[in-house]
């Protein structure tokens, strides 16, 4: 039987974390989040980032923005968002209405202010293994997830299923960067079992439910590692790309879903908020 790997521990260790240097260094972080209208899915995400925040103690500044709004009222708005020193870190919902476009302000916005990696300087301090980038939150709450499993990376047979810049590759550029020998598939691989054999670490983000079933989790290797990014729905319930029941006897370690990545995104997130705002006052560059 593998041993579960609980998002919620994972977070608040790194609550604690950051609570202890936001207290050392006398930081009150603060987050500004950019939204263009009032879409269900995008106030479902902003209460999540409320509530993390306020368990924190990092200030959040909604600036809700019409939904007609102008390109060119839309860019000033933005830019004053991003001037605002009292505002650490910026992130902006996105996709944004057909009527806007946001390759304006990715150039725009601050690379220290970039709390998920929107722009392409960060982005290149992710390709380069520069750490002092802020890299996007769900690909990152992967690595924290294996910390604080204590996997050693170094070495190790990782195989990434997806390829998204969202987590795909970002993810596997961060086990590139911890010495990680790193086989990259996706939906459309040819035989996914054989490119997932003797895997050490397994992450699947593909989006596509049951995709990691019990003929890929025969082949893996012992103790293998399993982190499930999947987000998906069946018959009403949410689900993972990993069939669960079918893969957990095979693994050492495996996330569930829900509970497992997604509960630790947002606090990603935060820690971001927390780095940018001890980096503004001190000048300090860490992660945690």
């Amino acid at each position: 039987m593998a041993e579960i790997i609980k998002g919620a521990e994972v977070k608040a260790n790194l609550i604690e974390q950051m609570k202890k240097k936001m207290e050392e260094t006398g930081v009150t972080p603060q987050l500004a989040i950019v939204r263009v209208g009032a879409n269900d899915s995008d106030l479902a995400y902003e209460r999540g980032v409320k509530k993390t925040c306020e368990s924190i103690g990092i200030s959040l500044n909604v600036v809700e923005l019409p939904e007609d709004i102008s390109q060119a009222d839309f860019e000033a708005r933005f830019k004053e968002v991003n001037d605002d020193p009292a505002n650490h870190g910026i992130l902006l919902f996105r996709p944004l209405p057909p009527t806007l476009d946001d390759k304006p302000v990715i150039a725009m916005i601050d690379p220290d202010k970039d709390m998920d990696c929107m722009c392409p300087y960060n982005w290149a301090k992710l390709a380069m293994g520069d750490n002092s980038g802020y890299f996007p939150c769900t690909a990152e709450a992967v690595m924290q997830i294996l910390q604080f499993a204590n996997v050693k990376i170094s070495g190790a047979k990782a195989v990434v299923i997806g390829r998204s810049q969202v987590i795909g590759k970002p993810v596997g550029l961060m086990l590139l960067s911890k010495s990680a020998t790193l086989t990259w598939c996706h939906s459309r691989t040819r035989d996914l079992a054989e490119a997932c054999k003797d895997a050490e670490i397994l992450v699947s983000a593909c989006g596509v439910a049951g995709i990691v079933d019990k003929k890929i989790a025969e082949g893996v290797a012992e103790g293998c590692v399993a982190i499930d990014v999947g987000m998906n729905f069946v018959d009403g319930k949410m689900c993972g790309d990993m069939a669960f029941d079918e893969v957990e006897p095979y693994m050492g370690k495996i996330t569930p879903v829900p509970g497992g990545v997604g509960a630790v995104t947002n606090t990603i997130m935060c820690s971001h908020v927390v780095r940018a705002a001890v980096k503004a006052k001190t000048g300090e560059v860490f992660n945690f």
